[in-house]
């Protein structure tokens, strides 16, 4: 199948996963004739320059840079205290003081400096997380002929980025592993299975649907194509990939988990997101009213992690992972891509 949307040759996208890749996964999937991704948002400026030259160097195909472009909240003094308080046992078990964190995190949105970047590469997609950027860069995105897409979790959000200039839109289904990206409400009751969010969005809207959360498998990727969806998207299957960074302890985490035994929580960022569950998950409860907004919570958990996963636990590791996943490990990207795409695609 020729997918003359993104210029690719299957009709996948890999989806970003920041923490568990750089540019050699996205590499490999664009090399195998879909869409790599390259997750971007938690990046320096020199990082970024870094990762995109080396993805430039691996691959003459179409890929994409994924960005976030959330409007930072505020975090007061009140909140971080009220948050040290419930962590506080924790801070205490693993000797961490507390005053020495700061109120800075790293997940920064896309600002004119970082498209200024980019733009000498003229990546061929953009993609973002909770909704679209000001319309002054996706205007220059688009002027060196960029495609932007970006994540809704509901029909009203994949509406609004219709509206306001989106290419295509990602239906991300309850299914998904990692970050959800609702933004025009918090309300995780609104959020649908994947299969019913698709076939709403593809009646509902007159740009491209991409389906992404929980497709796991080739009849999966069926279902979805046979729903209407243009493209899929697929993330956690990547996980045990060759090509991905995913930890030793994350790693473990995955091939040990008990069926359904993923959950979205704010406890690692402050935003709902799906991964299995841990220790602090279980003693916590998965949304505690005291987490700070997205991205402050992460503050306190990294430190946690930090100090945890030297010790060989992922009691404070956001462990992300779809809701359905299948274990295939030691096998390339481009392996990955090939089983899940229909031969008859």
């Amino acid at each position: 199948m020729a997918v003359s949307f993104f210029n690719t040759h299957l009709a996948l996208i890999q989806a970003p996963m920041a923490g568990v890749q750089d540019f050699r996964l996205a590499a490999a999937v664009s090399n195998a004739g879909g869409l790599g991704s390259l997750p971007c948002a938690m990046l320096s400026k020199e990082q970024l320059l870094s990762e995109l030259s080396s993805l430039t160097k691996a691959t003459d195909k179409p890929y994409n840079l994924n960005f976030f472009c959330h409007t930072p909240a505020s975090y007061t003094p009140p909140q971080k205290q009220q948050w040290h308080k419930l962590l506080s046992p924790y801070f205490d078990e693993l000797n961490i003081d507390d005053t020495t964190l700061g109120m800075t995190a790293s997940r920064q949105p896309i600002d004119a400096d970082t498209v200024a970047l980019i733009a000498p590469f003229k990546p061929p997609v953009v993609s973002f997380h909770f909704g679209l950027p000001a319309s002054d860069i996706m205007q220059q995105i688009k002027s060196w002929g960029g495609k932007v897409i970006s994540t809704a979790t509901t029909v009203d959000e994949a509406k609004w980025l219709e509206a306001n200039g989106a290419d295509a839109v990602i239906a991300q289904g309850l299914e998904a592993g990692g970050h959800r990206g609702h933004f025009l409400s918090m309300d995780l009751s609104l959020q649908q299975p994947t299969a019913v969010l698709v076939e709403q969005c593809v009646r509902e809207l007159n740009i491209a649907v991409i389906a992404a959360g929980g497709i796991a498998t080739v009849d999966d990727v069926k279902q979805m194509y046979s729903l209407g969806a243009a493209l899929v998207q697929v993330g956690s299957a990547y996980l045990l990939c060759q090509e991905a960074t995913t930890s030793a302890l994350h790693r473990d985490a995955i091939l040990q988990q008990a069926p359904d035994s993923t959950a979205l929580t704010t406890l690692f960022s402050g935003r709902a997101a799906r991964g299995i569950e841990n220790r602090v998950m279980r003693e916590l409860g998965t949304m505690p009213q005291q987490a700070p907004a997205f991205p402050f919570a992460s503050i306190a958990l990294s430190a946690l992690r930090a100090k945890s996963e030297a010790q060989g636990k992922s009691d404070f590791s956001p462990l992300w992972c779809g809701q359905k996943y299948i274990a295939r490990e030691g096998i390339s990207a481009a392996e990955i891509t090939e089983l899940l795409v229909p031969v008859d695609a």
